[in-house]
């Protein structure tokens, strides 16, 4: 009989215990806090950074804001500016695709992790990524298709609105206006819940069944629906629970993220406080070292988030393989090895029987 959602929770506990506390090796603890990062297994929330210019009143000054920003225009500054802008536009979106393929390859390199309960880095890059390349166009495939599909979703109810005239006499269409809103809303939840259930099943159990069998995302699809469609309501079940699971493990570990929060944000309001101080200005360069030191200080401020976040970037994992590994039999196999057959019992060791007395010597 097959594992329910919530029969996995306990093994997949029993799991993340055994790999990080049964042996507690701080090596594979940084490493794993890493894949972690690099595989988007992060669950952490509760940290919330937006308010956090609102607690810093820092006086008005040239630093934060000039006087009148739109007086005294310098048209070359104006240029810099707009080259500064276009430069981190192409830098952002070549880095979001190169960390998109660095993700595709590391959700193979954390499955690795989770399953062996070992974590190797550059031998797992060799091994995984060219399953990772097959998991990137599958990506690539989502990201295009969603663009499209939510670009048709909201605009054609859009283009309905302003034939109807809605947008030209708001005031005389009121009742249109708030019904074609609503049926926005409605149509953005639904299709953020939807993506959001696709990328689930991919990461948790397409992930896996390319990397056992060698399988194409196309493929890999076509076998974890056939799956799905056997049991569609402990699938569904499955979904909600680990959503109930996030959602528990965001606010936990974000109450733990508040140490290495303030480790990184107290030296970096120290920093801007004492920069206002010394009369700094915004230019070109100021905003470029502020980028630079800004990216490190994020990339620390994730990696110490990442560290205090690695027993839920193992567990996560571990409960998918449970629930997957209850109806596949492949990985049950690796996951739960039957034990080795005991050692056949040495022959016992038969002692030769005495030698008679030898005979007297006559005469």
């Amino acid at each position: 009989m097959s594992l329910s959602a919530v029969d996995c929770i306990q093994p997949a506990l029993q799991h993340a215990r055994q790999q990080l506390f049964a042996k507690f090796r701080f090596s594979q603890w940084s490493r794993l806090a890493l894949v972690g990062i690099l595989a988007g297994e992060l669950h952490v929330g509760g940290c919330n950074f937006g308010n956090f210019g609102q607690s810093w009143r820092i006086p008005r000054n040239e630093f934060l804001a000039p006087a009148s920003p739109f007086g005294h225009i310098d048209p070359a500054r104006i240029a810099q500016f707009a080259g500064l802008i276009i430069a981190l536009v192409l830098l952002g979106t070549v880095a979001f695709f190169v960390f998109l393929y660095i993700n595709s390859v590391f959700r193979f390199i954390l499955f690795e992790t989770v399953l062996r309960r070992e974590c190797s880095i550059g031998d797992g890059w060799q091994r995984w990524h060219r399953a990772g390349r097959r998991y990137f166009l599958w990506q690539l495939v989502l990201l295009f298709s969603t663009g499209i599909f939510l670009g048709l979703a909201l605009g054609v109810p859009l283009m309905m609105m302003g034939a109807s005239g809605v947008f030209r006499n708001p005031s005389g269409h009121m009742a249109g206006l708030a019904g074609g809103v609503l049926l926005l809303i409605a149509i953005a939840v639904v299709f953020v819940l939807m993506v959001a259930a696709v990328q689930v099943l991919a990461r948790d159990f397409l992930v896996p069944l390319m990397a056992l069998e060698e399988l194409d995302f196309a493929d890999g699809w076509s076998r974890l629906l056939g799956m799905i469609r056997l049991e569609p309501g402990k699938y569904f079940v499955y979904l909600l629970l680990k959503l109930a699971l996030a959602i528990a493990a965001a606010f936990l570990f974000g109450i733990a993220c508040i140490i290495p929060l303030l480790v990184v944000i107290i030296p970096a309001a120290i920093f801007v406080v004492a920069g206002a101080a010394a009369g700094l200005t915004w230019s070109a360069t100021t905003v470029s070292l502020a980028i630079i030191f800004g990216s490190i200080a994020v990339a620390i401020l994730l990696y110490l988030v990442a560290l205090v976040c690695v027993p839920a970037t193992v567990f996560f994992p571990a409960y998918a393989m449970y629930f997957l590994a209850a109806r596949y039999s492949s990985l049950n196999a690796l996951l739960n090895p039957a034990p080795a057959p005991p050692a056949p019992a040495a022959p016992p060791v038969v002692e030769a029987p005495p030698l008679p007395p030898s005979p007297e010597p006559i005469g």
